[in-house]
């Protein structure tokens, strides 16, 4: 009789536990959208367009479908059970080859890729951009607002070492096609970015991103290597991330973070750190190179 009530009391002290746990993130892909859903999520739901381009170099100035982008197919290889976990397979037409391994925690979504060059020609492809939809999240959404350009105000990113709203001091209105604004990465040709846009001014860290509707939770992301932070026309933030060319047999793993955390940027700052401990030295010689 013992033997069965503490095998009682350990399955409730089991399920309790489990219960007090937080729910993880869930995701979903198809059609090249990847959908990551929550309850605790603002919106429910945020769609991310992955992946919306491989892109050349030389694309600042050139046409985006003519010149830029290199068509691609991507295939889902797995998705877990519980759904937070997720493999996808991606071949670009110049011949490389991209692996995404994707999983969640309950207030982030952890991207680890690897690129590889099978081919005995230098990859084309310089840059790729995941396309982040963040309309619901800021409530700004086509069903809140006819302003597709509402989410703006509720967007940051770091200039001068401090988080500096949108649109910000230096606002570039001019470029190939418009509105939106393109910050090159430190290190980045201007000649090989976004052809919307471009502010003068280089990003203090590789952070961008935005409040939700009731200002409780922040959005940010952040990819290593980063090409390019970008404000983009569809209520979209990108942290567009940098492949380079790859050289022939060559291989390169990417790394990249979404958060979806509480309004304490002070944390969010020390989890960013943590994560990309290369980006502090990338931008340190970016700014001693200035001074």
């Amino acid at each position: 009789m013992k033997t069965v009530i503490s095998f009682f009391v350990f399955t409730i002290c089991i399920a309790l536990i489990q219960s007090a746990e937080p729910t993880k993130l869930k995701l979903h892909w198809s059609k090249n959208m990847l959908t990551i859903s929550g309850d605790h999520l603002p919106g429910k739901e945020m769609k991310i367009h992955y992946l919306e381009a491989y892109c050349r170099a030389n694309s600042h100035d050139a046409d985006w479908s003519n010149h830029t982008v290199i068509g691609h197919k991507t295939e889902l290889v797995s998705l877990n059970k519980e759904k937070t976990e997720l493999k996808l397979y991606c071949k670009v037409s110049d011949g490389i080859t991209v692996k995404h391994l994707i999983s969640t925690t309950h207030d982030e979504i952890d991207f680890n890729l690897t690129a590889y060059n099978p081919t005995n020609k230098e990859s084309e492809a310089h840059w790729a951009q995941p396309c982040i939809r963040v309309g619901e999240f800021t409530g700004t959404s086509a069903n809140t607002t006819k302003d597709k350009y509402a989410y703006i105000k509720k967007s940051f990113v770091y200039l001068d070492g401090k988080r500096t709203m949108m649109p910000t001091q230096g606002w570039a209105t001019e470029a190939r096609y418009i509105p939106g604004q393109v910050w090159a990465g430190p290190g980045v040709s201007t000649a090989d970015v976004n052809p919307r846009p471009l502010h003068k001014a280089t990003p203090s860290n590789g952070l961008i991103g935005c409040y939700s509707a009731d200002n409780t939770m922040i959005f940010a992301t952040a990819f290593e290597p980063y090409q390019e932070l970008f404000q983009g026309v569809i209520r979209c933030l990108h942290s567009d991330f940098r492949l380079g060319g790859l050289k022939p047999k060559e291989k390169l793993n990417i790394r990249g973070k979404i958060y979806i955390v509480k309004n304490d940027e002070k944390e969010l700052l020390i989890r960013y750190q943590k994560d990309f401990p290369k980006h502090n030295q990338l931008h340190r010689n970016k700014q001693e190179t200035e001074f």
